[in-house]
């Protein structure tokens, strides 16, 4: 029962963001004027204490979901771990990022988006139970380097998906005001964020700024991806005597690694970015995420065993 939790808080916080996200909106207009006259001190003093009780909510919601975490990965019976796990936790990490970054940049209008995925993958482990981890497993230290940095990797790098997602829709909405036409009335990203789209992307910093802290975080996400691809073979020398078994998680494990670094290199030499970068991004993500939990998922869902 504990497990709902959780899922309820984020909830009762997306509806309540949704509610707010055009008064929220015509607030960060106002504060967008007043940087072409120029800021003053008082008004970022301002700007960082109406972030504050923001920040609070999302704490605790942190506080929550990583405690509820806890206790359904860490049991009387050992450690569990399966596809909801993975994604509930890939999730926390997510939100943990942004409320780091939520200190420093004006985010706000990523929060309904990561907050709706939260509840959702939250909500997983109430249903899809996992299996328990063998004891020889937990215990070696490749095993906990290869656990730590893989989570935190996903973590880092689902952000990184939703933010390039967003980025798309930004650069969707400039096009379409350009051109003095308006968007498209009804769209599924519209129809999830409950027709407040418009009013979301209107909180966001801009496009070049989204752009500079996507990267950054595509960046820190791959230094991770490289201590957990290369940690895994420590872990599998260590527990199976062979430094590789080409098993599917293995092989898209090194094809994101591969992608990922393709991206920050063509950035770097060439200027990537735009809806190119955006592609390549969420094709990386997505064959992450087959590595992460492709297995998992076809065994404890589509086949129904752990």
């Amino acid at each position: 029962m504990l497990l709902i939790f959780p899922s309820l808080a984020y909830a009762i916080v997306f509806i309540a963001l949704l509610a707010m996200s055009k008064k929220i909106a015509h607030s960060h207009q106002d504060q967008q004027d007043k940087d072409q006259d120029g800021v003053t001190l008082a008004d970022q003093g301002l700007r960082k204490r109406e972030s504050i009780p923001l920040q609070i909510t999302i704490l605790i919601l942190l506080v929550l979901h990583g405690l509820v975490c806890f206790q359904d990965i860490v049991t009387p019976e050992g450690i569990v771990f399966g596809f909801a796990q993975a994604l509930s936790l890939m999730a926390w990490v997510g939100v943990a990022l942004y409320w780091i970054e939520g200190w420093y940049f004006n985010l706000r209008g990523m929060m309904p988006m990561i907050i709706s995925i939260a509840m959702i993958s939250s909500f997983l482990p109430t249903i899809y139970q996992g299996a328990v981890l063998s004891t020889e497993t937990v215990v070696s230290h490749g095993f906990i380097l290869h656990f730590i940095t893989a989570n935190m990797a996903v973590g880092v790098l689902f952000l990184s998906a939703i933010q390039a997602i967003l980025i798309s829709w930004q650069e969707k909405n400039l096009r379409a005001q350009l051109k003095d036409r308006p968007a498209d009335k009804f769209n599924f990203s519209n129809a999830l964020l409950l027709g407040q789209k418009k009013a979301l992307l209107e909180q966001l910093p801009p496009l070049v700024t989204m752009e500079k802290v996507l990267f950054n975080m595509i960046g820190i996400g791959y230094v991770l991806l490289t201590i957990a691809v290369f940690s895994g073979v420590f872990f599998s020398q260590e527990l199976f005597g062979k430094p590789l078994i080409f098993d599917h998680k293995t092989i898209f494990s090194i094809l994101s690694w591969m992608l990922f670094g393709w991206v920050l290199f063509v950035h770097w030499k060439h200027g990537l970015r735009g809806s190119q970068a955006l592609k390549w991004i969420t094709v990386s993500f997505v064959t992450l995420l087959l590595s992460y939990v492709g297995s998992s998922f076809v065994l404890e869902v589509i086949l129904q065993r752990a």
